[in-house]
């Protein structure tokens, strides 16, 4: 599947959708890095697209980019309220707040 959307990205076909679909692709496949890179690009095309920010937040944070997950997640929680995606929002508050419990406390 990841080849056919590579070779589609190669030909100059660009545009959510396809980023979407790889950046799916490349974070079942655990690489977070290409991941998160068509991820961003998604959401470059669609600033409102939900379930990008939502993956986009899971591949920094497996990447131990907790600060770029937590961005992530509240601007997806801002698109997901725009265009009422109530679930989408619900699941990334869960994430933020697993994530405000996993971070360390300071001194």
């Amino acid at each position: 599947m990841l080849d056919g959307l590579e070779k589609l990205l190669a030909k100059g076909v660009d545009n959510a959708l396809l980023r979407f679909g790889l950046g799916k692709g490349y974070l079942d496949q655990q690489d977070y890095p290409r991941a998160a890179e068509h991820l961003r690009a998604c959401v470059g095309f669609d600033a409102n697209y939900s379930a990008a920010w939502k993956l986009l937040g899971k591949a920094l944070q497996a990447q131990h980019d907790l600060d770029g997950a937590r961005d992530a997640w509240q601007q997806g929680i801002r698109a997901a309220q725009s265009h009422g995606d109530k679930q989408a929002e619900k699941e990334m508050n869960v994430f933020l707040r697993k994530l405000d419990k996993a971070a360390p406390t300071a001194p």
